[in-house]
């Protein structure tokens, strides 16, 4: 994984999250500045 990539650092848990869900292929998370009231996003682990 790229050293100055953010989601990168998320999945590695560098950077906290708050994770609704994850398994080996995916990690889905709260967005910081949501722009609804349910925001999320689902980001690839590959």
């Amino acid at each position: 994984m790229a050293e100055d990539c953010l989601f990168c650092k998320i999945i590695q848990g560098d950077i906290p999250s708050d994770k609704l869900y994850e398994d080996d292929e995916v990690l889905a998370f709260r967005d910081i500045a949501p722009a609804a009231p349910v925001h999320f996003l689902v980001i690839p682990k590959k």
